[in-house]
């Protein structure tokens, strides 16, 4: 889900947190990356389907060449496959590493159920740090909370890991997830410092747009402009 600019790293009225990730509880506990996690497993089973399937095909080929080509193109899609699974997580980089390069947002809990809870963050859209903020919500579900309670309204400092952007819109981001400090921390005095980092109109905007979390829902990428 990430994503490089060319821009500098000065910001606009956005700040980053620098901590010392607790990598082996990160591993454990950061659902972002068991997302990685999680591709790499199925590009290895889609990879295996693959190569299972130009076998079958080769096999039954009876000499015909276009099942040769059908073949041929099934072991390349899987070779691509195979490549995706070392790839993944170099490209998504470490806990540590996205935690340093992406910046903090305010997040609260804004609905609980029985095995998750659903975070609303406010993020900021555009892709050029230096301009003035164009601020969205962004949801996301997650299940561990770390040091934080399961409550309603529990302020969830994270960090905004932004992802795709359209081929009609390169200037804002089409994608953005709350990844939540606490998942590459116990330390609540680290998680009090990010808190406290995020300046307090953030937090007053975000909270005065809790109501909106079912429109932020209804959206394709769990973004909402506001």
């Amino acid at each position: 889900m990430t994503s490089s600019s060319h821009y500098p790293r000065k910001r606009y009225n956005v700040h980053n947190f620098s901590f010392d990730v607790d990598e082996t509880y990160a591993k454990k506990n950061n659902e972002i990356l068991r997302d990685a996690k999680r591709l790499q497993i199925s590009a290895l089973c889609l990879g295996l389907i693959l190569a299972g399937g130009a076998f079958a095909v080769y096999y039954f080929s009876d000499g015909a060449i276009w099942m040769w080509m059908i073949a041929i193109v099934m072991v390349f899609l899987a070779l691509l496959s195979f490549i995706m699974i070392p790839v993944i997580p170099r490209q998504m980089g470490n806990a540590q590493t996205l935690y340093d390069n992406y910046e903090l947002a305010p997040a609260i809990i804004a609905e609980v159920n029985p095995r998750d809870v659903v975070l609303l963050a406010l993020v900021n859209r555009n892709v050029n740090p230096n301009a003035k903020p164009e601020w969205a919500l962004a949801t996301r579900t997650i299940v561990r909370v770390g040091a934080h309670e399961r409550r309603l309204g529990e302020r969830i400092p994270s960090v905004a890991i932004t992802g795709r952007r359209t081929v009609k819109d390169q200037d804002h981001w089409d994608e953005i997830s709350p990844m939540p400090i606490t998942w590459g921390t116990t330390d609540k005095d680290i998680i009090r410092a990010a808190e406290k980092t995020i300046p307090h109109e953030q937090w007053a905007k975000l909270e005065k747009n809790r109501n909106k979390l079912d429109e932020v829902k209804k959206t394709p990428n769990n973004l909402f402009n506001l």
